[in-house]
């Protein structure tokens, strides 16, 4: 098993580049399937999720490739059906955007139930919703989940809960709808305009991505082309707090600043100084933090992805916070593995209460999910000794190169297997 082996106690320095947004190259890529074309999509992460993409894109029959430099050439014309029933969509929450782009551009798809994290109940049901208004047929069978439709006519659909999976599945089927499509109360977040305004570059036809009423005219064809991912917006955050914990000094590039604006509000009323500059931001402590409240909430709110590491660093900071998790019930499991830190965290429900300690002290954690996993190795930064991040597979699913990146702001940290240390990329 795979682990990283952290030395707390250095400050963060230096500048650090952001890979592309995970959560909108994981829409993007099986929407290339609409285009049955070829395209090229720049600025992937090199991440696992987006690895398992490529493997399910080339299972399907598409002629694939992605190289170091998060570039992705896929020709979807060679796929004829799609068709994945074999479990390799179990590897990923996102494998249920199979579900739109299969029923968009073949009017039938099978694929086997989405996996992903365990951070609590995540149903499909405004999926369902959705694709059944524009005419799909769903037959669920054990873990098989089957879509198929006549034809798909487009309609108007209102989202009983902001989802932001069941919007871009909806977009993705609507491309292809006869006349138009109109989605109420839709998800606002980054990833969803990215999506949409790939669409868009592909053929498609979508007005009102980012606001809460998306509408969508169907078209008949549409074709390849060359995209851009956005900035990972959750990655950007993470260093941002990664830097307030260690008490550093970064320069962040490669982001867009609107979409961190909730991270970057509440990490100056922390008392972290945040410059902007374009691109990119400067973070750098200057005075001691003060403790805030924090609730997750749907975009523009706070992001429930930072909630752990923002959580990490509260229980760091003097005081007492309070943190509420609206999204998902189940993502403060994590915290079982802070109180070996000796942080003081106290949790009812969705509801975390926390009295700061500033001297975390080194364990043996484990990532229970993706974010958790980030999350740790942040409160590794900055606790005293040396610490071991275990399951580290979780992190590697969302975070691109995450030693390495550490590694040269300052940090101690080195990736090690079976206790021997390996070259890191």
């Amino acid at each position: 098993m795979t682990k990283l082996l952290i030395e707390g106690g250095n400050r963060l320095r230096g500048k650090v580049n952001i890979s592309g947004f995970k959560n909108a190259a994981l829409a993007i890529i099986p929407a290339t399937i609409l285009t049955g074309s070829l395209c090229v999509v720049e600025n992937l992460p090199v991440i696992q999720d987006v690895l398992v993409y490529r493997d399910i894109l080339s299972r399907l029959g598409a002629k694939v490739s992605i190289g170091d430099n998060g570039v992705m050439t896929v020709d979807t014309g060679t796929i004829e059906k799609c068709e994945i029933p074999n479990g390799l969509t179990r590897k990923l929450r996102a494998s249920y955007y199979l579900l739109g782009a299969g029923l968009g551009r073949f009017k039938d798809v099978t694929i086997s139930y989405p996996g992903g994290c365990d951070i609590g109940v995540r149903p499909i049901d405004q999926h369902i919703k959705g694709l059944e208004a524009l005419g799909g047929k769903f037959e669920i069978k054990e873990d098989l989940i089957r879509v198929s439709a006549d034809r798909l006519i487009g309609n108007k659909i209102y989202l009983d809960v902001v989802s932001v999976g069941a919007t871009i599945n909806i977009m993705m089927a609507a491309v292809y709808a006869e006349g138009k499509t109109v989605i109420e109360n839709a998800a606002k977040e980054p990833h969803v305009v990215d999506t949409a305004n790939f669409l868009n570059a592909m053929g498609a036809n979508i007005r009102g991505a980012g606001t809460d009423v998306i509408r969508i005219t169907g078209v008949e064809t549409m074709h390849g082309g060359s995209y851009s991912v956005i900035p990972d917006q959750v990655e950007a955050g993470t260093y941002m707090i990664a830097a307030a914990v260690t008490k550093g000094d970064l320069i962040i590039n490669n982001i867009i600043p609107k979409h961190l604006e909730p991270v970057t509000a509440k990490l100056k009323e922390m008392g972290m100084k945040i410059e902007e500059y374009g691109d990119s931001l400067r973070v750098h402590y200057e005075k001691e933090l003060e403790p805030v409240n924090i609730k997750t909430l749907p975009y523009p709110g706070f992001p429930t992805d930072l909630q752990q590491p923002m959580t990490v660093l509260l229980s760091t900071v003097p005081g007492e916070s309070i943190v509420i998790e609206s999204i998902f019930e189940n993502r403060f499991k994590y915290i079982e593995e802070l109180l070996k830190m000796d942080a003081k965290i106290k949790v009812e429900g969705r509801t975390a209460s926390i009295k700061g300690n500033p001297k975390l002290k080194a364990a043996d954690v484990k990532a229970t999910d993706l974010r958790a996993g980030a999350a740790l190795v942040v409160a590794c930064l900055a606790a005293e000794g040396v610490s071991t991040v275990n399951d580290v597979y979780h992190i590697d699913r969302g975070y691109e190169f995450i030693e390495n990146k550490f590694m040269n702001l300052g940090a101690k940290i080195r990736r090690v297997e079976d206790d021997n240390p390996i070259k890191t990329v």
